[in-house]
């Protein structure tokens, strides 16, 4: 599946302006903001006890995000997420680093066991540690492995009964039982802090605004994410990271449906 059959979902995200609630990591949540913003999105972005469950039910999508954790921040999102739950509101985890440490893979097993989340996005390290498998890890990158990573983005899936994105070279996007790969994108976004989250929240906004095709309107997602950095390096190749971070904000609000038919990169396997 390519260009001009996965377009819809971009149109509306735009016109119906998704509020997406954040619990995300200190480091990343100005350009999380912004990036929603310049998409088209709501951002909200609040953990306090007080208010989760408020803000949560009245979202289009819940993004949680591991990034920077403390026993505050879980309540807040086991909170948060029960809510949406409650409500019908997809909840998407990124498990930032799961597998870098054993209270990082715990907190994120808590949490998908705590709830029932419509989408996990991170990379093949991060998944594989979330349910259980082994992959190496640095940080919160995904080292050197030669598993098949569609089978763990499958695996994962129905384990976890949810849509799974695993990030990297090429995309895998599955529910278990169809899976997309896109191809877009650009190295250069490793080189900016955040990017990987943003997606998660990105990925959110287009769940909010997809009527339920939550499996279609994530590939969407990765696609228009990468094609928004490609032409952002473009038109910045050379300049360095700070210039291409500015650009790809700016290309989050110009790439048109009709730029991104043309661009996107998406394979639906087995067809």
């Amino acid at each position: 599946m390519s260009g001009g059959i996965i377009m819809s979902f971009l149109s509306k995200v735009r016109d119906s302006n998704p509020l997406v609630h954040n619990i995300t990591n200190i480091v990343v949540a100005n350009f999380s903001a912004n990036g929603l913003l310049a998409l088209g999105a709501s951002p909200f972005m609040a953990d306090a006890h007080e208010e989760v469950a408020d803000i949560a039910a009245m979202s289009g999508a819940v993004v949680l995000n591991i990034g920077t954790l403390n026993d505050y921040a879980i309540a807040s999102m086991l909170l948060a997420g029960k809510a949406a739950n409650r409500h019908n509101v997809p909840v998407v985890l990124d498990p930032v680093g799961a597998g870098a440490t054993a209270y990082r893979t715990d907190v994120t097993r808590r949490l998908v066991e705590s709830m029932q989340i419509a989408a996990l996005r991170g990379n093949v390290a991060e998944v594989a540690h979330v349910v259980g498998e082994s992959w190496s890890i640095k940080g919160v990158d995904a080292g050197a492995g030669d598993g098949d990573v569609v089978a763990l983005a499958v695996k994962a899936a129905l384990k976890l009964n949810c849509v799974v994105i695993i990030t990297g070279k090429e995309d895998v996007i599955t529910d278990g039982s169809s899976t997309y790969v896109v191809s877009n994108g650009h190295p250069v976004l490793t080189r900016v802090t955040g990017t990987g989250c943003l997606l998660s929240a990105v990925v959110g906004a287009f769940l909010a605004a997809s009527g339920g095709a939550w499996l279609e309107a994530a590939a969407e997602a990765l696609s228009f994410y990468g094609v928004a950095a490609e032409i952002a390096e473009e038109r910045t190749h050379g300049q360095g990271p700070g210039s291409f971070q500015i650009e790809f904000l700016n290309q989050l609000t110009l790439v048109t449906p009709q730029t991104y038919s043309g661009l996107s990169r998406i394979q639906r396997l087995g067809q």
